[in-house]
């Protein structure tokens, strides 16, 4: 959801930046890029214990990343392009569509509504609440069954390096949406197929899967 669908990475760095400074510690770009597509209490403790900040602050911190993205989401949060073209591509293909994200649900709701996607999504998979989230796969796992489909049949969109593993670790088809920047990394070379673009799938890259 959030970089593939939505636009909301560089919101989700906006609200950390301003609230790990409360802590004295700001994020590089590249720091940013190594923790994407984690759920946002594993990114806290993994900079807390870089930083060597205690982790009985984490919550609290939690608590306030998520009201300032779930505000900053609703207020300025953009659809990635190709968001029309890749829904209507698989709904006049009679494709069953599902969501798995990290995010909570009360972004969940605010992205789905203001993307207008709401009725065109058969499940929708947390994994906020999971024991373990991406890189493992059990989110994708979990869509999967609420759509009653077999994982090995699923094509999975991914733009973040954890994503892309939590999908193949799942058996499904992955293709690979990276933000620009990363886009020539070596590391989605696992990826069944890279686009620059949503707007870029079409029905030849469909038969090569």
């Amino acid at each position: 959801m959030d970089g593939l669908l939505i636009d909301s990475e560089p919101l989700w760095s906006e609200a950390a930046d301003e609230v790990f400074q409360r802590h004295g510690f700001r994020l590089t770009a590249a720091q940013h890029a190594t923790t994407m597509g984690m759920r946002t209490k594993e990114f806290i403790e993994w900079w807390f214990d870089h930083y060597n900040i205690l982790r009985e602050h984490a919550p609290v911190t939690e608590e306030a990343i998520l009201k300032s993205v779930v505000a900053k989401v609703a207020a300025k949060g953009k659809a990635m392009q190709g968001l029309g073209h890749i829904f209507n591509f698989f709904i006049s293909h009679h494709f069953k569509i599902g969501l798995a994200t990290s995010s909570p649900a009360p972004l969940i709701d605010v992205v789905v509504d203001k993307l207008g996607i709401r009725k065109y999504l058969l499940a929708i998979a947390s994994a906020a609440d999971l024991t373990y989230g991406k890189p493992h796969p059990q989110v994708y796992l979990n869509c999967a069954e609420l759509l009653n489909s077999n994982p090995l049949e699923c094509i999975c969109f991914e733009d973040s390096f954890n994503g892309m593993i939590a999908a193949k670790a799942a058996r499904m088809k992955c293709v690979v949406v990276p933000a620009r920047h990363e886009s020539q990394h070596v590391k989605f070379n696992a990826a069944d197929l890279k686009l620059s673009s949503l707007q870029n799938f079409n029905e030849l890259l469909l038969q090569t899967l």
